[in-house]
């Protein structure tokens, strides 16, 4: 029997129609976990996604996904009443999984009017790191946590580490990281445990919209201890690992989960 299969327990996951999201919906639900994927994808890209989740559904677990921009605070609390109605009188949110990718790279300095501002700064900070919060507050006041729940967040090296192009998104990280330390701690005594994982360089979509990605790419496969990038399988694998009964008692940590690349 899959792990999970009896509890009725859900995986809300924030960003789940690629990369890493996505790999850790297909991994939990594998483990018999009910997904919900929020995602803002176009029509274009709609087939495609599709197939993904037919994937997910194939095993057969309960299934939901929203196509709609999860920074609007009227979107959110319509998503929380469907959830509450999808839900039924058993169903709890076991992982909150935050996986957006939606942040300004521009440069600092540049030839032309195109460097970063400030509203480049709040947007991606909203969007990246203060977000996990909206929903980790609207999901608690809307009693749809586990008595024992789990919420995860992705990190990069990005947090200690200057990139070119990277500022708004490492400003975003290093407060994603603070707010995750701020859940572990306040929401402790409802059951909560808040972690984060600082994935290798992982060749996803969005590793490849950073200017000179294939020179990071090249530069973490000379370093890693194993010759090779993070695959979003691995990710998806740790999150699986914190979602167990066995992890309750990490809390407030930032996670590597790269093979040993931070190390070199």
């Amino acid at each position: 029997m899959k792990e999970f299969q009896d509890k009725n327990y859900w995986a809300l996951i924030l960003g789940g129609s690629s990369g890493l999201g996505l790999a850790t919906a297909k991994k939990l639900a594998r483990h018999g976990m009910n997904i919900c994927i929020i995602h803002r994808n176009s029509r274009a890209q709609e087939d495609d996604i599709n197939t993904e989740f037919d994937n997910i559904k194939a095993e057969d677990v309960q299934f939901k996904s929203f196509n709609i921009d999860a920074f609007k605070p009227e979107k959110r609390e319509g998503i929380i009443t469907e959830l509450k109605t999808i839900f039924g009188s058993g169903g709890t949110i076991r992982t909150l999984v935050h996986s957006v990718a939606k942040g300004n790279l521009k440069p600092m300095v540049s030839k032309d009017s195109s460097t970063l501002k400030n509203d480049d700064f709040t947007l991606t900070i909203n969007a990246m790191a203060i977000s996990l919060y909206d929903w980790t507050k609207a999901i608690f006041k809307a009693h749809l946590f586990a008595k024992d729940a789990r919420i995860i967040s992705f990190t990069s090296e990005g947090n200690t580490k200057a990139w070119k192009h990277y500022a708004a998104v490492s400003a975003a990280k290093v407060t994603l990281e603070a707010i995750t330390r701020n859940i572990a701690l306040e929401f402790a005594p409802f059951g909560i445990r808040a972690n984060c994982i600082q994935a290798g360089v992982t060749d996803t979509a969005s590793l490849r919209m950073i200017p000179g990605s294939d020179l990071i790419k090249a530069h973490s496969l000379k370093r890693n201890p194993f010759k090779k990038l993070t695959q979003p399988e691995d990710v998806a694998n740790a999150v699986y690992l914190l979602s167990k009964d066995e992890a309750s008692w990490i809390n407030g940590c930032v996670i590597p989960v790269d093979g040993g690349e931070h190390i070199s």
